[in-house]
């Protein structure tokens, strides 16, 4: 069974449309095998986002990201990442169909209610950084 994480970003925790992501979630048949409530700080988000933090945007990304506590999770099933990002749709919820989680309840490239993992390599390397205990 392959495992991959989300966050459950600053936009769905405002929104308190976290169990609807949830259970959208678990009706597609994925498992929660770990979860907590988080506050982001910059050494995490720094890590996290090593591939735009030379970006001119990235200030704006730590500001969103630290704006308010996040949802990382770790959800298992069959084909579990590939599925979760069908789910969620493109990064750019405006562009997302309805039907697709960001589609239904984002805003726009960054407050797209969920980040996950797009690779097993990456889902690995964030769950040891979500999750270091596990």
């Amino acid at each position: 069974m392959e495992e991959t994480l989300i966050i459950l970003k600053p936009d769905c925790m405002e929104k308190r449309i976290a169990g609807e992501v949830i259970t959208r979630f678990e009706k597609a048949g994925f498992e929660i095998v770990a979860a907590k409530i988080m506050q982001l700080d910059a050494p995490i988000l720094r890590e996290h986002y090593a591939h735009v933090a030379d970006k001119p945007f990235f200030p704006e990304i730590e500001a969103f990201m630290s704006s308010r506590s996040v949802m990382p999770m770790i959800l298992r099933g069959e084909g579990v990442i590939a599925k979760v990002r069908d789910l969620l749709g493109p990064t750019n919820s405006q562009e997302a169909a309805p039907g697709t989680i960001r589609g239904d309840l984002g805003t726009d490239m960054m407050r797209n209610v969920v980040h996950a993992s797009d690779s097993a390599e990456t889902a690995a390397a964030e769950k040891k950084r979500f999750f270091p205990e596990i």
